[in-house]
């Protein structure tokens, strides 16, 4: 059994890592309130440019876009979020783990014609451990989302697409649902889907709006105005891909440093046992030898 001054010295040592871990999480609470007023702030102008290109998607115009090519893969490129730091319970392994699973199903593929872009430096640093060269390093942007480097990444993206130096684009990242969930999701990046858009579009239009066509006066044309539309909702993707990513890391570390208060608070409550009951038993032993010196 551990003495006295052990246990105690454990109770010390464990009410220190409590006071570190309790303002961690409010650190990355206070993070996550910024984060989710970021998304908050962006949602209705993104919501209102799908519900636009819904609009005109709806009329016969024709259109042309390299956007929307769908051709054979032969070249592609997948873009992973995750964070700068660790202490957020399994958000990276996961983002990693998925990665893994991804590059999997292009194994065929061979490594040269698959190229990741990793948002945030746990990522970078499982890329690189997997044997693959990152295109680029994207970690300033993923401590603090900025929207002209989400478009400069997504300005990479489309130029490589539409050059055909890639054929498929992936993207691997948390959405931020609520406080307790983050879904990891992969999805399509390019070719875009335009079925997709409208589906998030109709997600925050209500029923009688989306029955409703707007009368728009177009010059020049329909067609020309989805196609120079395309680019702005792609660009849009990557920045609402990054707000995202951030939220959930904040949220994923909110949590995770709750738990390890929690823990350190159980520990303290046995420890505090052992160390009443290791003393109390001190005390017994003390009283019975000195009841026994003096019946001699």
């Amino acid at each position: 059994m551990a003495s006295l001054k052990e246990v105690k010295n454990r109770i010390s040592s464990v009410k220190s890592t409590r006071q570190i871990t309790s303002a961690m999480k409010m650190v990355a609470s206070a993070k996550l309130h910024k984060a989710q007023g970021r998304i908050e702030n962006m949602l209705p102008y993104q919501q209102k440019l799908n519900e636009i290109l819904t609009n005109f998607l709806r009329t016969d115009a024709t259109f042309e876009s390299p956007y929307t090519d769908v051709r054979t893969v032969s070249k592609v490129a997948i873009v992973a979020f995750s964070s700068n730091s660790s202490l957020c319970g399994a958000y990276n392994s996961n983002v990693a783990k998925m990665l893994e699973r991804t590059l999997a199903d292009y194994q065929s593929l061979g490594k040269e014609n698959i190229l990741i872009y990793p948002v945030g430096k746990k990522v970078e640093e499982a890329v690189k451990k997997l044997g693959y060269t990152p295109q680029g390093s994207y970690q300033v942007m993923a401590d603090k989302p900025s929207y002209v480097e989400a478009y400069e990444l997504a300005g990479r993206l489309m130029e490589a697409f539409v050059e055909k130096r890639i054929d498929h684009v992936e993207l691997i990242y948390h959405h931020f649902k609520s406080m307790g969930t983050q879904v990891l999701l992969r999805e399509n990046y390019l070719p875009i889907d335009l079925a997709q858009v409208a589906g998030e579009a109709a997600e925050g239009v209500s029923a009688d709006s989306r029955s409703f066509n707007n009368d728009y006066i177009v010059e020049p044309s329909v067609g020309q105005l989805i196609a120079e539309l395309l680019p702005k909702v792609l660009s849009q993707k990557i920045f609402t891909v990054l707000l995202d990513s951030n939220a959930s890391e904040h949220a994923a570390r909110t949590l995770a440093m709750q738990t390890a208060t929690d823990n350190a608070n159980e520990l303290i409550q046995d420890l505090t046992k052992q160390y009443n009951k290791s003393r109390q038993q001190a005390i017994t032993n003390e009283l019975l030898d000195i009841i026994g010196g003096s019946l001699k």
